[in-house]
């Protein structure tokens, strides 16, 4: 008989609203139901090793967020920037801790079931959903930008940039349109990816992943140094510009990136329960956010270096054009490919947790969906193709998603791990936790609504200009 038939017909191994929706570690499950546990079979998996966990955190954390920081220095100067980007880190380190600490308490092993035992079915679901939104609404802006990289864009003012594809072959009316190519990566690219049930199996993409945004620091940083040196660009300044009560308050918009630079609290368990040796995970949180924090200073020192006051929203916009220096227009290339590339690693990453937590909602009474191939496959094809569809011909799904995920990301890094610790069913937060967390729940509604402001200021100046 089967693994899959096995667990399909042992009624007590279905899932109770308040289980894991992943297998738990350790053993002690299978053993109790006497069924083997998933890494006991041909593959030989023994465990996900410290490094392969540090990579697929930190490709979870370092997404399309990357390219928004040079311009919150433009905003912030240096030194407030810098100080800002390693706040939000240990911010988002004490977050993490304190969903950790929860888990055992609760003995759970997924973040919607720590809020699932402090709140019951109602905080599980809210969870749930807050961590949909904001992974569909990532996977989706992933897909449009893959596309702009490799197919072009045209903006709202009617301006065309070329993708890369268009400024190798030349326009072509079929195969170098954005539809044909995010097909093909659709294709052979993500779902290949995506179709693995561990997220350990991720970890080389992963790594290469890490490595393409390291290209992306490097080169920008080598293009700002060589210009720093010939005297074309000079030092920006280390604080910010406050001139008059409209620039003050614009410094509060840059608040909603950095506080949501480093979201990654829905891949933490995944990758946790299949760690060789569970205690690591502190360390590999750690090491994952010191990790991200260089490549975010870096990024974000050179970008506003080498571009200053034009420095624009989306940093790989600046990358669009002439450099001033020699092999200009192939380091363009190369930026943007690696970038491309980056995002297609990331894709699956930030997929996984996705599923996870859509097979929760929809089926939480059935047997992990790592053992039904029929509910996985299905499931995976079908946000496969919402993200598919959304990122080609729904226009305005960007701006939908900028709506909901300035409030659904903020939920999932801060202001339900601190509803958690307020809660505190088991008496163990300190009272130092209690007190980050009336910090950390204004901070996210006050970054929220910044954002959800800035958003709606966006659309109507934009409508104006359009009439």
């Amino acid at each position: 008989m089967s693994l899959t038939s096995a667990f399909a017909g042992d009624r007590k191994f279905r899932r109770i609203p308040k289980t894991p929706l992943l297998p738990e570690k350790h053993h002690h499950y299978y053993d109790k139901h006497h069924h083997p546990h998933p890494t006991e079979h041909a593959e030989g998996f023994d465990g996900a090793s410290f490094s392969g966990a540090v990579f697929n955190l930190s490709t979870t954390i370092v997404g399309a967020g990357i390219m928004a920081l040079p311009a919150t220095f433009k905003q912030l100067g240096l030194i407030l920037g810098v100080t800002l980007i390693i706040l939000a880190a240990f911010m988002t380190e004490f977050s993490i801790d304190m969903i950790l600490r929860f888990s055992k308490a609760y003995k759970s092993n997924s973040y919607s079931s720590v809020a699932g035992d402090a709140f019951g079915v109602f905080g599980r679901t809210i969870s749930q959903v807050c961590i949909i939104v904001n992974n569909l609404g990532l996977l989706v802006v992933y897909l449009i930008i893959i596309g702009d990289v490799l197919a072009g864009t045209v903006t709202k003012g009617l301006s065309h940039h070329k993708g890369l594809m268009e400024e190798w072959f030349g326009q072509q009316w079929w195969w170098t349109s954005r539809s044909i190519w995010l097909l093909l990566t659709t294709c052979f690219v993500i779902a290949p990816l995506i179709s693995f049930k561990r997220v350990d199996s991720l970890r080389y993409t992963s790594a290469l992943s890490v490595g393409l945004a390291v290209v992306f620091v490097a080169i920008t940083a080598g293009v700002a140094i060589v210009k720093l040196l010939e005297g074309t660009i000079k030092m920006p300044p280390l604080f910010p510009k406050v001139v008059d009560q409209a620039s003050f308050w614009k410094l509060f918009t840059t608040i909603p990136v950095l506080v949501t630079a480093y979201i990654c609290h829905h891949n933490v368990h995944p990758i946790e329960n299949e760690l060789t040796d569970p205690s690591q995970m502190k360390s590999i949180v750690k090491t994952s956010l010191m990790l991200c924090s260089s490549v975010y200073v870096a990024t974000s020192f050179f970008g506003f270096l080498l571009f200053g006051e034009q420095t624009l929203d989306d940093v790989l916009a600046n990358f669009d054009g002439d450099l001033g220096i020699p092999y200009s227009s192939l380091l363009d290339d190369v930026i943007r490919v690696s970038y491309g590339v980056h995002l297609m690693l990331v894709f699956p990453i930030v997929f996984y947790s996705l599923r996870l937590n859509v097979d929760g909602l929809l089926f939480p009474h059935a047997i992990p969906i790592g053992y039904d191939n029929k509910r996985f496959y299905s499931l995976t094809a079908c946000l496969m193709g919402f993200i598919f569809l959304g990122a080609n011909y729904v226009p305005s799904i960007w701006d939908a998603f900028q709506f909901t995920g300035a409030t659904a990301t903020i939920s999932v890094g801060y202001i339900i791990p601190a509803a958690i610790a307020l809660r505190d069913n088991h008496g163990i937060a300190t009272r130092k936790d209690r007190f980050i967390s009336w910090v950390m729940i204004p901070l996210a509604v006050f970054s929220s609504t910044v954002a959800i402001t800035s958003n709606i200021y966006s659309l109507v100046t934009n409508n104006e200009h359009e009439f």
